[in-house]
């Protein structure tokens, strides 16, 4: 989707948080440290027994490893690779589909602040873990990686080497971050081979994870921009959270909202009924997160409206009626609200 600061994630963010021997993350991502230990002469099978993680694992988003779990595989591949920078090395080994519905969509994005802003949005499904933000200044973009539960260090430096190593494969291969800061502390052997990798300035022991941008380059519209593509693994995501987190009230309602919306009756009363709850019971919850079912539904719509409106094949006439309303002057009414806008305005100057 567009990114727009409010939308059908944003609410979400400020869900609860597994207390940290709940906390998961994808399952898939241990397909790459098994790549790179065997890349390093390691049998992965033996060491993930050892540690007492699955061999089938599939890459599944709903097939789960604990944070716990997670930390206890990678301290024991630093020690029999004897290698401190092996969090790096797992890096060149993660797969955009590794992250399932989430990589496809980020792939498709149509800038890197597009990127940024779908990461922000639905990190939960790669990791409970972590809590993703985006903030922007005149002229930078910050990314904020907050740890909501101790990790081990390889986790972050996995995570953010895959993260510059793909953002130069969609934009260009000379992108380098304005700097990087790290939680973690540095490794005695020195930051050198961060430095390579990352190639910016590189702070460590830093209250949060931070991925420093130039605000310019991540609007540049990126070769590979899908639109289309990108909503489609949009909704695959949201789909993937409702079913993870069933006590996300607010993913449950935005998923069921989406579907919904087509068909013109989008009710309060509708969507209760979906979740196997009364109207009552629906908007009690919602507001107990600081929201209500009107204004999910109007986030819901705009950041839908705004996807829409990038794909070329898509007329105004049938975003109206995706979107659940009557007529176009009642959506062009709405987009104005919501953008300053009308929607021919916002297809030339997105």
């Amino acid at each position: 989707m567009t990114g727009l600061n409010k939308g059908p994630g944003a609410a979400a963010e400020s869900a609860q948080i597994p207390a940290a021997q709940q906390a998961t993350t994808i399952g898939g991502y241990s397909l790459a440290i098994a790549k790179a230990l065997e890349a390093s002469g390691v049998d992965s099978a033996r060491i993930f027994k050892a540690v007492g993680v699955p061999l089938d694992l599939s890459n599944d988003p709903l097939t789960r490893l604990p944070a716990s779990t997670m930390t206890r595989l990678f301290r024991t591949c630093v020690e029999v690779t004897n290698n401190p920078y092996f969090g790096l090395s797992v890096a060149k080994y993660v797969q955009i589909s590794n992250l399932h519905a989430l990589g496809y969509a980020l792939a498709a994005s149509s800038t890197l602040m597009d990127f940024c802003r779908r990461l922000e949005r639905y990190f939960r499904l790669l990791s409970q873990t972590t809590k993703v933000t985006l903030s922007e200044t005149d002229d930078q973009v910050l990314l904020r990686f907050e740890h909501l539960v101790e990790l081990s260090a390889e986790t972050e430096d996995a995570f953010f080497a895959f993260l510059l190593m793909t953002m130069r494969h969609l934009y260009r291969q000379d992108f380098n971050p304005v700097r990087v800061e790290f939680h973690r502390a540095m490794p005695h052997e020195g930051a050198g081979p961060y430095e390579a990798v990352l190639r910016a300035p590189v702070l460590f022991a830093k209250t949060d994870g931070l991925l420093v941008f130039a605000k310019a380059e991540l609007l540049q519209t990126l070769n590979g921009s899908c639109p289309e593509l990108a909503q489609v693994n949009d909704n695959i995501v949201i789909g993937y959270l409702a079913r993870l987190d069933k006590s996300d009230v607010i993913t449950g309602v935005t998923q069921k909202i989406i579907e919904f919306l087509p068909d013109g009756d989008c009710s309060r009363d509708k969507v209760a009924s979906a979740l196997c709850m009364s109207p009552t019971t629906l908007q009690l919850k919602l507001s107990q997160r600081g929201t209500n079912f009107q204004q999910l539904l109007d986030d819901t719509r705009k950041e839908l409206a705004c996807s829409y409106l990038q794909q070329a094949a898509r007329s105004v006439t049938e975003v109206t009626f995706l979107l659940g309303f009557s007529d176009t002057s009642n959506f062009t009414r709405a987009f104005k609200r919501w953008t300053g806008q009308s929607p021919t305005d916002f297809r030339q100057h997105p």
